[in-house]
């Protein structure tokens, strides 16, 4: 039962990530719920009944994709930054 409840509460915290606007938050918010919910465990270690399953994996495959668009994002605003430094020198 406790598994069960655990796994319920890493899939209702990931829904609420997913519903952040702010890109920034969601980043930092998505790498402590990994952190919290992955690492020790790792997905195999969830309870959860077949449709649970299937929206974890859904939204799963939705927060890689955008960590994925999210680093690019953040290399441009780096490399930009470097740009603007070395014009200003």
């Amino acid at each position: 039962m406790e598994r069960r409840d655990r796994s319920l509460e890493a899939l209702s915290k990931l829904r609420s990530i997913d519903g952040l606007g702010d890109d920034d938050i969601k980043a930092s918010q998505l790498d402590k719920w990994v952190t919290t919910y992955l690492n020790d465990n790792g997905i195999e270690k969830f309870d959860l009944n077949k449709d649970s399953f299937k929206i974890l994996s859904e939204l799963l495959y939705k927060n890689i994709q955008f960590m994925k668009q999210h680093r690019v994002n953040m290399k441009q605003q780096i490399d930009n930054h470097k740009k603007i430094r070395e014009f200003l020198k």
